[in-house]
This record gives C-alpha cells, sequence and structure tokens, in this order.
C-alpha cells in the first residue's frame, strides 16, 4: 500500500476471522446496462445479509462538477450532502466454504490505479482470495428469451472448475476490467461475468438480466438465495416491453427478427457470438 492510500478508506466496523473471502465487484455507469450488475450486487449481499464494513473517500476519485453530490433532507428538515459512494460489505456464509466481500458503488472518474490499490490492500487484509467482478451490456437479444451471461476469467483452474472462457478482448475497458488485472497481477484469481440487456430498451432496468447475474455468482460460490421477487418483477418486466411494441410495430418486427435468430441458431449454448457482443459493445463505447 502506497503512502497515503489508508486516508482514502473509512472504516464503520473492523472484521476479523473471515473464511477464505471472496470478493464481488460491481459498479454503476460505464459498466453497468439496464443496472443490472449492481442492482444484482445490492440484492445479492441484502439476501446474503451483508453489513456494511467501510467505504472509499471519493474526494481523490471523482469529478464533482460532473458526478455532483446530492442534497437532502430528513424528516425534521436537517440538511445533509450525500457524496458519491463505493461501499463494501461483508457477508459471512455458515453454509458455504467462503464468506463474501461485496464493492458496490460508482465507477471512479480519476485515479484508477491507485482506486484499484486501495481496494486490493483492503482485500490484502481481509484476507480475500479472489475476485468475481459483474457487468452488463446492451446488445441484439431478445427480451423473451434466457438472459446470456458471458464469464470469462484468465485462471485455469477457474475456467475448467466453473466452465469459463478465457478472455481474447483488446480495447477500451472499464474499472472492472481493470480491477481484474491488478487483481490477477496480485495472485488472485480473477473472473467477470456479463449479462446481456436488449438493446431497444436501454433506459429500462432489467430485473431479468439481474436474476440472471445473481443465479451465476450463486453458482460459483456455492450458496442460494431466494429470489421470488425477482423472478414476478422479470415477468412484468417483459409484459411491459410486450405492451411498448404493441405500438411500435417496427421494434416488434426487429424484437421478432432476434427471436428467430436465436431459436435458429440457439445462440444461449454459444459463447463465440456473445463474446463478440461484448467485444463490439466495450469498442462503440469509448
Amino acid at each position: 500500500m502506497t503512502a497515503g492510500d489508508a486516508d482514502d478508506l473509512i472504516w464503520h466496523h473492523k472484521i476479523q476471522g473471515l473464511r477464505d473471502p471472496i470478493l464481488v465487484a460491481a459498479f454503476e455507469g460505464w459498466n453497468d446496462a439496464g443496472d443490472s450488475s449492481t442492482t444484482a450486487a445490492r440484492q445479492l449481499a441484502e439476501r446474503l445479509e451483508a453489513t456494511p464494513m467501510a467505504e472509499i473517500d471519493p474526494e481523490r476519485y471523482f469529478d464533482f462538477s460532473t458526478i455532483r453530490p446530492f442534497v437532502q433532507l430528513d424528516e425534521q428538515r436537517n440538511r445533509s450532502i450525500r457524496w458519491p459512494r463505493n461501499e463494501l460489505l461483508v457477508s459471512r456464509l455458515p453454509s458455504a466454504a467462503q464468506d463474501v466481500i461485496f464493492l458496490i458503488g460508482i465507477e471512479p472518474q480519476l485515479q484508477w490505479r491507485r482506486f484499484c490499490r486501495q481496494v486490493l490492500s483492503v482485500a490484502e487484509q481481509l484476507g480475500v482470495r479472489s475476485v468475481i467482478s459483474l457487468g452488463s451490456l446492451l446488445a441484439d437479444v431478445p427480451h423473451t428469451r434466457p438472459v446470456q451471461i458471458y464469464a470469462s476469467s484468465d485462471h485455469p483452474e477457474w475456467i475448467s472448475e466453473f466452465d469459463l472462457s478465457p478472455s481474447s478482448y483488446e480495447g477500451p475497458t472499464g474499472i472492472v476490467g481493470v480491477l481484474n488485472n491488478e487483481a490477477a497481477r496480485a495472485g488472485l484469481p480473477t473472473a467477470s461475468f456479463w449479462a446481456a440487456v436488449p438493446s431497444y430498451v436501454p433506459g429500462a432496468p432489467s430485473p431479468k438480466a439481474a436474476l440472471a447475474i445473481i443465479e451465476r455468482v450463486c453458482s460459483t460460490i456455492g450458496t442460494s438465495v431466494m429470489l421470488t421477487d425477482l423472478e414476478i418483477e422479470s415477468v412484468s418486466y417483459e409484459r411491459q416491453i410486450n405492451q411498448l411494441l404493441d405500438e411500435d410495430e417496427e421494434t416488434a418486427e426487429f424484437v421478432r427478427d432476434l427471436e428467430q435468430e436465436w431459436d435458429s441458431d440457439n445462440l444461449d449454448g454459444d459463447p463465440e457470438l456473445l463474446v463478440a457482443e461484448v467485444e463490439e459493445f466495450l469498442r462503440d463505447v469509448d
């Protein structure tokens, strides 16, 4: 840890005695189409009864003229400022082989390498053994079919154990890519799970994609959670999009074409096609 990094961390509770913890990270912004990855992380943290542990001071990492602090009033009309947050939470999982640390927040704008050093210094203190980053992207996929999850890793044991694919991507990246790279350089096994969100509803939160991410993470860390409410929200999400398509024949025709392509090519079973979507998305948003 470099001089001054400790000043960037605000501890709420010191945690000891974690069992081979795994770090799960998700950030709002560039990596988070349909709010899917951060929704998944927050929902999973809530279901696993994660408790706040610390947060990273935003002062060094954000341009506050771009991402502005938010003034809020409580019930007594007392004024306070809500700053951009990157929060660390911890969940102890008696039924699993390891505990989980969540990092949930907003993609920083400044000093990414210092930010990642800060995260990894905390990870080292807590004995983190591996890192999973979450993301979501806009892709030409139909909302009526199962959500594709692109799961990648460069760690040979994880590739074999969890049926992951090595990444061959070259191009612009987000904070999750930098964090994974720095974690790998520090000797930690890393994986990245990305969900595909329909490109024709770019502004709509996707509980269906969040649900798919949670299921993939749970299968990896060896736990399970009740997801009935997200399942209900996913059905409602599909129904609302169908209602919008009833009034937009051009987009409806586009969706029917996507469904035919999906069904004829069995896209759900071909990770290479999603890899191409991921790489095209990452390059296009540079």
